[in-house]
């Protein structure tokens, strides 16, 4: 499975991160190999904090999950059931870590490259596209959670401008109505809706 990292060869250094956001404290364990491996990156926090909350609801997916951030304070915040599913195993083992640390229920995570092991319809999806595996894989993650949506369902995603996030929005329109709910520093947190 060809991706923009190999674990394979990085040791392991875990380290114990902490942040506030939402207005909850939150413990992440992270490492080398998973992206933001410093703690809650800028994108990320806009993301969840610029999201209308009352809008996510039902079943959560965190696409590219990486150690967990989205899905476990979604999960907290909000008391939905989440599934967060990654492509890197080492993300996925600190996904597991990270929800017994935040005392999370009714979340589970499991490997799967895009959609592939995934078999069920969500209410919300949400991700932080993981830009340096390529503009394949970010299209996959964000055109094809079209079809993992239940009616009426959404999809949140952060991008950058820099990272093509007018083209982006211009080809998500195609899809889906778009609505741009924040902006800031560059990073646009976008709205995707099944019409």
């Amino acid at each position: 499975m060809g991706q923009y990292f190999d674990n394979q060869e990085l040791p392991s250094k875990m380290v114990k991160t902490k942040c506030f956001v939402l207005n909850n404290n939150f413990t992440f364990y992270t490492d080398n190999g998973v992206f933001s491996k410093d703690g809650l990156d800028f994108g990320s926090r806009l993301l969840l904090e610029s999201i209308p909350l009352e809008e996510v609801g039902g079943k959560v997916l965190d696409m590219g999950c990486g150690y967990g951030v989205l899905g476990i304070i979604l999960n907290k915040v909000i008391l939905c059931n989440v599934d967060m599913v990654d492509v890197n195993l080492r993300a996925i083992h600190l996904s597991e870590i990270n929800i017994k640390e935040n005392h999370c229920t009714n979340v589970r995570a499991f490997e799967s490259n895009t959609y592939e092991n995934v078999n069920s319809k969500y209410a919300t999806i949400i991700t932080n596209p993981p830009i340096r595996a390529g503009k394949k894989v970010v299209y996959d993650i964000v055109m094809n959670a079209y079809n993992y949506l239940e009616k009426n369902g959404n999809l949140f995603l952060v991008i950058r401008k820099e990272q093509g996030a007018k083209s982006l929005i211009r080809d998500l329109e195609k899809k889906y109505l778009v609505e741009i709910l924040n902006r800031k520093k560059g990073f646009y947190i976008l709205k995707c809706s099944i019409s």
